[in-house]
């Protein structure tokens, strides 16, 4: 599992850079002579018209329901990949994250909810519940080793709880005027792909049709498409179709070909392909998927979706209105606050430990970076909010992840150093 992890934090790393470049060019497309024309290419109308039928959107909505959901996708891939092989496999080990999580989207929540009044803003209590991986390992990654790795460990996994929380969040709390009709046909789909796997079938390209069909259903239900990613990225095998034993026979096999006395009718030809296809198969259609999916995902979606909405005018906001105050309040404030406390409650009460090597005051700093919510807030905030009121939202977003990144960055920096060090003079003793 080591590679693969650090391939995605590399990954996830650099997608991260690529992400705040894009953020910063549609803040100055928005702010720029380029407004109107900026705005303008988003609401471009893009469908398919035959006849009556008419299923047309704009850009920014295929991008955001659409484009988007091939990243939940891989984000369901992730979640799986750790239930079933990762840190999260292990007993007990997601108790502590899910702790810490539940307080970070619970506290930012509650904390919103008490600054802003009436429906129009409470809607959007969702947007401070979210932590955006990429800039969190990529901070996490600035500070080398001055920070011990089970934090590292921690914050993913706390990470992935939260997104799981998030997905939910939006599945039940941003449904509208549900089409059960069309919500069965896109459960029954998901039938159809758990049957597709129970009978082995390992064309991909069908399981991609299927998807897109799901996807249609769920799409035309009001429930968020995007779950829609999540749940197939959970059916997907993590277990290989050639497990371990099978391909030492094939490459036994392979051996003896290559003997005067090998197998009859082994050409060097059938040999390779029969070798290829065994090599191909030893990995899972998960890791597969992640291994193509992941920086696509990391350097197309996401950079997409941070051109399409994060653009914000910031001479059409008034100042800091109770919408903006209380979004970036509940993630520079509420996130660290509710992560440290739940996680001093499991501790305090024996649920569970503290990561070895973790002070509270280095869980302080990375409790301050989880309060950057950038992409899942955006996206929440589009789902909740139209016109001023999200514009709102958006300042609210990039004024709290910015001073989240800052704050915990600071005093990461100021207090991991030492406990960094002994930790790593006495791993190296050990070793």
């Amino acid at each position: 599992m080591v590679t693969p992890v650090q391939r995605f934090i590399h990954t996830e790393v650099s997608g991260g850079l690529v992400l705040l470049l894009a953020a910063g060019l549609a803040l100055f497309a928005a702010n720029s002579s380029l407004g109107s024309a900026y705005e303008a290419i988003w609401q471009t109308s893009i469908g398919l018209r035959i006849d009556g039928f008419l299923f047309e959107h704009s850009l920014r909505h295929w991008i955001n329901d659409g484009l988007v959901t091939l990243f939940f996708f891989v984000v369901g891939l992730e979640i799986k990949r750790e239930i079933v092989l990762g840190e999260l496999s292990v007993p007990g080990a997601l108790i502590l994250p899910a702790v810490a999580a539940a307080g970070g989207m619970v506290v930012p929540a509650a904390l919103y909810l008490a600054l802003v009044s009436g429906p129009e803003a409470a809607a959007g209590w969702g947007a401070v519940m979210a932590t955006d991986i990429a800039f969190v390992v990529g901070g996490m990654a600035l500070l080398g080793k001055r920070i011990p790795r089970s934090l590292y460990v921690f914050m993913l996994s706390l990470a992935i709880a939260d997104d799981v929380g998030a997905i939910l969040v939006i599945a039940v709390g941003y449904s509208h005027d549900v089409n059960f009709l069309a919500l069965g046909l896109g459960g029954a789909g998901l039938l159809v792909v758990a049957a597709m796997r129970w009978l082995g079938v390992r064309v991909q390209l069908a399981y991609w049709g299927v998807g897109l069909l799901i996807w249609l259903a769920v799409h035309e239900s009001g429930v968020h498409a995007t779950v829609v990613g999540v749940a197939l990225g959970l059916l997907t095998p993590v277990k290989p179709w050639v497990d371990e034993n099978r391909l030492n026979s094939f490459l036994d096999w392979g051996r003896k070909a290559k003997e005067p006395e090998g197998p009859p009718n082994a050409k060097p030809e059938v040999v390779h392909q029969r070798l290829a296809r065994a090599a191909k198969e030893s990995l899972s259609t998960q890791q597969q998927l992640e291994a193509r999916l992941h920086p696509w995902t990391a350097f197309i979606v996401l950079p997409l979706f941070a051109l399409a909405n994060a653009g914000i005018a910031v001479s059409a906001v008034t100042g800091f209105d109770s919408i903006a105050l209380a979004t970036a309040a509940g993630l520079a404030i509420g996130k660290p606050f509710g992560i440290v406390a739940f996680t001093w409650l499991a501790v305090t009460l024996k649920v569970a430990a503290l990561p070895k090597g973790v002070t509270w005051s280095m869980l302080l700093g990375a409790g301050m970076l989880a309060g950057i919510g950038f992409t899942m807030a955006l996206f929440v905030a589009q789902i909740a909010f139209q016109g001023a009121a999200l514009d709102s939202a958006k300042l609210g977003i990039l004024a709290g992840s910015l001073i989240s990144a800052l704050a915990g960055l600071g005093l990461l920096f100021v207090v991991g150093r030492k406990p960094a060090s002994v930790a790593g003079s006495g791993s190296k003793a050990g070793r």
